[in-house]
């Protein structure tokens, strides 16, 4: 493998294995803040214990997703020096926002709430876990941004001198119109993993509490835990599809290449149809050989344009379109293949569409079994919920690996709307002075800490759940002459 091909799966790589903690840490923080709330408002000891028990498992998730995203801006420079030469000028604005803005906040208040439940009066403590939480909003909407400028680049122009693209307008970065649709569909995302953990985990404790004893004081806990996540779910779940409908409708106006890819359409349909499952050649190798076995007529007219009988465009008629505006060839007089690889865009589409269907049968289940003050006690729910666990972070993981993928061959896509000028392929993007042997190196290192990383991340998590929530006492704040040294509160 040549040295662009091992760069682009490390990134791949150390991205997904990244990713997969984000929308946990995102969505939890908010339900843990609204535990607390419940506890400061209610005072009632179930709040305090459910705060207590996820917050723990919160902290060990945000740990871990530190560790692993700091080596993702590293690799900028290290494999992909040629792209942060292009596009360092606008794309370093939101990650310096990030680091220095979202991030602080985040570490800052985190550290607060560790450390503050003795210190702090009540009130004053819950506002530190808002101001984390709301620190981790802000810091996905700036890598957002970030993302969503190599998508849809705004607020830039090209100068041929340095070779560059240069921001002339931050605030039209930042309010970039895919910024602003992507943003609600990740955050609602978030929040669906997150209801799914909550929930999930309260559904196990729930028949293990029942199977020792049907009266245990811990029940009522645990049902209020199931119904808070499931209730997150059905919301998050229809935000996610209203979101997701916004956002494909505006993909089919940017990157209409990628969403063709994504429904396997090769040729131009009127009204297009919506594929469940297709046969054929999906490697790209003989685009022509995809045949839709099973198919909604007219979907994909919809999800493209809100009208059943719109034309979309297929795979091949959008070839010869790049190639006549962007290039048929590379200066080697290489061909380009503008159609992203349908395999991977087809099936992730997919994937991130069906895994998410384990979540709504969660949280229906638990809401019908939970109604009337009932509690669950099928020994199939306890199944049911530690399977739907990791669905969603699957399918937030195939979502996002479908929107990277799919923007290929660029790194920055170009603009339709805008200047042309503001792109970059992948093949231009790496550092040539790294060799293969170098890249090979760093990425089998990084796969085999994040392995480590990862079975920590599993096992400790499995064993702060298994433990349950704590039985735990009102803290008590310190007088302020009380000189003992701060105390990790978990």
């Amino acid at each position: 493998m040549e040295a662009l091909e091992l760069a682009r799966w490390q990134f791949g790589i150390t991205t997904v294995y990244h990713f997969v903690l984000v929308p946990l840490t995102i969505g939890l923080s908010m339900l843990v803040a609204i535990m607390q709330t419940a506890w400061v408002r209610t005072g009632n000891e179930k709040w305090l214990r459910l705060t207590k028990f996820y917050g723990k498992l919160l902290l060990i998730n945000f740990a871990l997703g530190v560790a692993t995203g700091i080596v993702q801006e590293f690799q900028f420079g290290m494999n992909w020096s040629e792209y942060s030469r292009f596009v360092g000028d606008v794309f370093g604005a939101p990650l310096a926002m990030e680091a220095l803005l979202a991030f602080f906040l985040e570490s800052t208040f985190l550290g607060l709430w560790i450390f503050g439940w003795d210190r702090l009066p009540k009130k004053v403590h819950l506002a530190t876990v808002w101001a984390f939480s709301i620190g981790s909003l802000l810091s996905a909407y700036f890598i957002i941004a970030a993302n969503s400028w190599m998508q849809h680049p705004v607020g830039a122009e090209y100068n041929p001198e340095t070779g560059r693209a240069e921001m002339n307008d931050i605030w039209a970065v930042l309010t970039n119109n895919t910024t602003l649709v992507a943003f609600p569909h990740v955050i609602a995302t978030a929040f669906l993993v997150a209801g799914t953990f909550v929930a999930g985990i309260a559904v196990y404790w729930m028949v293990r509490r029942h199977r020792e004893d049907p009266a245990h004081k811990d029940l009522a806990m645990y049902r209020t835990a199931a119904r808070f996540g499931a209730g997150v779910m059905i919301l998050a779940g229809v935000a996610v599809i209203i979101t997701g409908d916004i956002q494909a409708k505006l993909m089919f106006q940017q990157q209409p290449i990628k969403m063709a890819a994504a429904e396997g359409l090769v040729e131009t349909e009127q009204p297009a149809p919506f594929s469940l499952l297709a046969i054929g050649n999906l490697a790209g190798d003989d685009p022509s050989s995809v045949k839709h076995i099973l198919e909604i007529p007219g979907l994909t007219s919809y999800l493209a344009t809100g009208d059943w009988n719109a034309e979309v465009p297929g795979l091949d008629d959008l070839q010869e379109q790049y190639a006549e505006r962007y290039g048929a060839t590379t200066p080697d007089g290489e061909e380009i293949e503008y159609r992203p690889n349908l395999a991977v865009t087809y099936w992730t589409f997919r994937l991130m569409i069906g895994l998410a269907a384990f979540s709504a049968a969660l949280a229906l289940a638990v809401l019908w079994f939970t109604r009337k003050k009932g509690v669950v006690t099928q020994g199939w729910m306890k199944t049911l919920a530690l399977v739907s666990l990791p669905m969603p972070f699957l399918a937030a993981s195939f979502g996002w690996i479908f929107t990277e993928m799919g923007r290929q061959p660029f790194v920055v896509a170009p603009n339709p709307t805008g200047s042309d000028q503001v792109m970059l392929m992948t093949l231009f993007g790496y550092s040539t002075s790294v060799s293969a042997g170098e890249v090979l190196t760093s990425m089998i290192t990084f796969t085999l800490v994040y392995a480590t990383l990862a079975v920590f991340w599993f096992r400790l998590m499995q064993r702060y759940a298994v433990e349950g929530a704590p039985v735990v006492e009102e803290p008590v704040v310190r007088k302020d002459d009380d000189q003992s040294p701060l105390s990790f509160a978990y």
